[in-house]
C-alpha cells in the first residue's frame, strides 16, 4: 500500500468518531512499520484519548520508527488532554504524513512546526479534500466564529411542506425519517421555531441505539409561548429558548421546567437575529447545526444568507396549490435574481428522494 491508501485508512478509522466527538473534529491515525499497521485509533470523545495517542497505545514498543498517517495537524498545546506532537515525538516517529493543517488558531501550524524542529519528516495535504469534507462544522468554527448550518425540508412532489391546516405527518416515508435521524445525531443542536413546536409538540430527539447524548435543542421564541409541558422539555438532553425578552412570568415557569433560556436581540423584522443567535451557538461549541423548521424560518435563514447547506426529502405526492410551501422567500421578479442551488447529491429512501444542495456563497 501507498500513502494515499494508508491515508484512507486513516480518513475511515476518524468516523469512527461521528456522533461522539464534537466539538472536537473527527481525526483518525494509522501507524505503518515497513508495510504493516502497527497501531490505529481514532479521536472518540473530547477529554478522552486523541487519535494519535489511541494509536500510539497499541503500537507500544513497536511505535518508533514508523510513519504516522494522520487526517489533522497534531496539536501542539495543552488543552483537556497533552499535544499530540509532543506524544508523537516521545515515542520516535519517524515521518508524519498530515491531510490538513489544523484551522484551529491554538495549533495553526505549530504542531507541524514543533514535530519538524524535533527532526521528523513531515508532509502536510495528502487527501486534504477528503479530510476537510469529515469536519465541514469545526473547521467553519474556527474560520468564522460560526457553525455549518444545514437546513432540512420534507415536501411533495408540488413544493408543498403541510397541508393548508398544517398537517404534515408523515409527507415522506420510513426511510426517509430514518436518514434524518442521521443527520439529528451528527448535530450539536437543533433549530425550529415555536410555530412548528405548537403545531406538532415535536421531540427533537435522536432515536438511534448508537447515540448516547442528544443534541442541543433550539427553540426561536420571541413571545414566550411554549408551553411549559411541551414534551421536548421532558426528553433527554437540554432546551434552549431563544427570546427577545426573558423578563416576564413565563419565563420563570419555562425555567422550572427545565429550559434555558437566552435574550437574544432582534433583527430588523423585529425576529431574533439569526446571525446573533449563530454567533450564540458557536459560543457554546456547536459545529453542525440543523434547522427543522416551518415554511418561514427555513426561508429566513435561506433569505439572510446562513446557509451552507439544503437537505430536501421530496415524496411523491401532490397537495395541491392550497397547501404550505417549502420555503417562505421574498418574492422573485427576475430570472437573474432567482437562488440557484449547487446539487451535491441526490439518493433514494424508499419511495422518497433526497437531494442535499449548496446556496452561492455570500460575497
Amino acid at each position: 500500500m501507498n500513502d494515499v491508501a494508508w491515508m484512507g485508512r486513516a480518513l475511515a478509522l476518524a468516523e469512527g468518531g461521528r456522533y461522539t466527538a464534537a466539538p472536537n473534529p473527527l481525526v483518525g491515525c494509522v501507524l505503518v512499520h515497513d508495510g504493516a499497521v502497527v497501531g490505529e485509533g481514532y479521536h472518540r470523545r473530547a477529554g478522552e484519548g486523541h487519535a494519535e495517542v489511541n494509536a500510539l497505545l497499541e503500537a507500544g514498543p513497536r511505535a518508533g520508527g514508523v510513519t504516522a498517517y494522520v487526517t489533522l495537524e497534531p496539536c501542539a498545546h495543552h488543552g483537556r488532554t497533552p499535544p499530540c506532537a509532543e506524544a508523537l515525538i516521545g515515542a520516535g516517529v519517524a515521518r508524519v504524513v498530515a491531510a490538513m493543517p489544523d484551522p484551529n488558531p491554538l495549533v495553526a501550524g505549530k504542531g507541524l512546526a514543533l514535530l519538524r524542529a524535533a527532526g521528523i519528516d513531515v508532509e502536510c495535504g495528502l487527501l486534504a479534500d477528503e479530510a476537510a469534507a469529515l469536519n465541514p462544522g469545526f473547521i467553519k468554527r474556527m474560520a468564522t466564529g460560526r457553525p455549518y448550518v444545514r437546513v432540512k425540508m420534507a415536501q411533495s412532489l408540488d413544493g408543498r411542506s403541510a397541508l393548508a391546516d398544517g398537517e404534515s405527518r408523515w409527507i415522506t416515508g420510513p426511510a426517509a425519517r430514518a436518514d434524518v435521524q442521521l443527520w439529528r445525531a451528527r448535530s450539536q443542536a437543533i433549530v425550529t421555531g415555536i410555530g412548528t413546536v405548537l403545531a406538532d409538540d415535536p421531540q427533537l430527539t435522536v432515536r438511534l441505539p448508537q447515540v448516547d447524548c442528544q443534541p442541543l435543542r433550539v427553540v426561536l421564541d420571541s413571545g414566550l409561548s411554549l408551553p411549559p409541558t411541551a414534551r421536548l422539555l421532558r426528553e433527554p438532553g437540554g432546551t434552549l429558548v431563544v427570546t427577545n425578552s426573558a423578563d416576564t412570568p413565563q419565563a420563570v415557569a419555562l425555567t422550572a421546567a427545565g429550559a434555558q433560556i437566552v435574550t437574544l436581540p432582534a433583527g430588523a423584522d423585529s425576529r431574533i437575529d439569526l446571525g446573533a443567535l449563530l454567533d450564540e451557538l458557536a459560543r457554546r461549541q456547536c459545529n453542525e447545526v440543523l434547522v427543522e423548521a416551518g415554511p418561514r424560518l427555513a426561508g429566513a435563514f435561506l433569505a439572510a444568507g446562513l446557509v451552507d447547506e439544503l437537505i430536501v426529502y421530496i415524496a411523491p405526492h401532490l397537495l395541491g396549490h392550497d397547501a404550505r410551501p417549502a420555503f417562505e422567500l421574498p418574492p422573485v421578479t427576475r430570472m437573474d435574481a432567482r437562488l440557484d442551488l449547487e446539487p451535491l447529491d441526490v439518493l433514494s429512501f424508499g419511495p422518497d428522494l433526497r437531494l442535499r444542495l449548496r446556496p452561492p456563497a455570500r460575497a
